[in-house]
């Protein structure tokens, strides 16, 4: 079965840290481009972050360029993105995704995972 799966979301006070999780199972994610998107209640889906696998490139959303930094580890078949400096507008549910493109939050992404919370609130 092909599947992505999000984990390390949680409630964290502004200006924490928290690193997101995305593993792969069923295919490997070096042939892949991996985007983190997120929704907030009432929003628009946005992109936050893509890398793409093979050259370790990587994009950012204005908003989070650098606070977030996404990496992979081929080995482990999982993708991270690291959040740091988190404000309360980062508030979502993060979901990562595999496209056989290249790394950009406008092509279409054939595996999505279930999503993870993500609360930044004191």
């Amino acid at each position: 079965q092909l599947q992505l799966v999000e984990s390390g979301g949680g409630l964290v006070q502004p200006g924490g840290s928290l690193r997101l999780s995305c593993a792969a199972s069923g295919f490997t994610l070096d042939r892949y481009a991996i985007g983190w998107f997120r929704q907030a209640p009432g929003k628009e889906r946005e992109g936050v972050a893509c890398i793409n696998s093979s050259s370790g490139s990587t994009n950012y959303a204005d908003s989070v360029k650098g606070r977030f930094t996404i990496s992979g580890d081929n080995a482990k078949n999982t993708v991270y993105l690291q959040m740091n400096s988190l404000k309360p507008e980062d508030t979502a549910v993060y979901y990562c995704a595999a496209t056989r493109y290249y790394c950009a939050h406008y092509v279409p992404y054939d595996y999505w995972g279930q999503g993870t919370q993500v609360t930044v609130s004191s």
